[in-house]
């Protein structure tokens, strides 16, 4: 007898956490679902799909989906939509996935734990401000009258491309890299900002979205500016931590930072710490995330239309 391939929503849901809390820089020392910014946002009473134990077979993916998406999903009769980006209450809650910063600030840079999160306290009450008066149902009333099952992945996949980026560097031998400057033989990680930058072209995604005129970019600091210690600082955990942690890198001495993105008023700070900081890109670093996990609902069987700025990589 033939398995059925698929998956439930739950266990689509259930399995994009248990891969997030994997690679979390908090440890595993974590409550059963510790993503307020990832939920399941509808769930349709009409055919074919009519409750969270029914298979999903066709999934339509991409970074936002809005209600022009959710009438694509509504026209091409998938099973599934799912957004990177937070809608509802996963995006009223978005302030509350900020905290983990703290804990990787902490854990992986060496900030003393009461800096980081004293530093982190305004933003997350700035965050909640910014909004509260987002129309965060709207996507969500489409999906109902579509008749669309939808979910948004936010931490859930940005912890995953967190962790890919910081293996990355990690296991990087500069002698693989093109030659930018001076290197040191056998040194793991890179000794000058280009390096970064030539590091991160090594993935699909970012090399495709240099294609795209949206590739990593240095927008503090100088090719040439020898890197010192590097990190993954705000790839995951909400949104942006805001002009305050940089001081606070500086002093735990950070010397390159890796960004999705960045507020021209962090990156002057950063650049008054004298921090370099890589710009890798926002949809790029999102569709990263994305396709890490969207490989693993493929080897069950799951057909993935990628949609909305997703560069769908497939690693499989």
């Amino acid at each position: 007898m033939t398995k059925e391939l698929g998956m439930t929503m739950n266990q689509i849901y259930n399995l994009a956490v248990e891969m997030a809390k994997k690679v979390d820089p908090r440890g595993s020392d974590l409550p059963k679902n510790p993503y307020p910014d990832s939920v399941i946002l509808n769930i349709t009473n009409q055919s074919p799909i009519k409750s969270p134990i029914s298979q999903i077979k066709t999934i339509l993916a991409g970074i936002d989906m809005d209600s022009a998406e959710i009438l694509l999903a509504h026209f091409l009769k998938v099973d599934l939509a799912i957004s990177h980006h937070p809608q509802g209450k996963a995006l009223a809650d978005l302030g509350k996935a900020i905290p983990l910063q703290a804990d990787l600030m902490h854990s992986q840079i060496g900030v003393p734990i009461n800096i980081a999160e004293g530093v982190l306290k305004k933003r997350i009450a700035e965050v909640k401000r910014q909004i509260a008066p987002i129309n965060h149902y709207q996507t969500i009333d489409m999906s109902k009258h579509s008749e669309v099952n939808f979910m948004c992945l936010h931490t859930v996949c940005d912890n995953l491309a967190w962790n890919f980026v910081e293996n990355k560097l990690k296991n990087l031998d500069p002698r693989k890299l093109p030659p930018t400057g001076k290197t040191i033989p056998g040194r793991q990680k890179p000794t000058i900002v280009k390096d970064v930058v030539n590091l991160l072209l090594t993935i699909p995604e970012y090399q495709e979205a240099k294609n795209r005129g949206a590739g990593p970019t240095i927008i503090a600091g100088s090719p040439q500016n020898r890197a010192g210690r590097v990190a993954t600082t705000e790839f995951t955990g909400g949104t942006d931590g805001g002009k305050l942690i940089y001081p606070a890198l500086a002093n735990a001495g950070l010397g390159t930072i890796i960004s999705m993105h960045m507020k021209e008023e962090s990156r002057e700070e950063a650049e008054k710490n004298h921090i370099n900081v890589v710009c890798a890109g926002h949809i790029a670093s999102d569709s990263l995330g994305m396709n890490l996990f969207l490989d693993e609902l493929e080897k069950k069987g799951i057909e993935v239309i990628p949609t909305s700025g997703l560069i769908r990589v497939k690693r499989n």
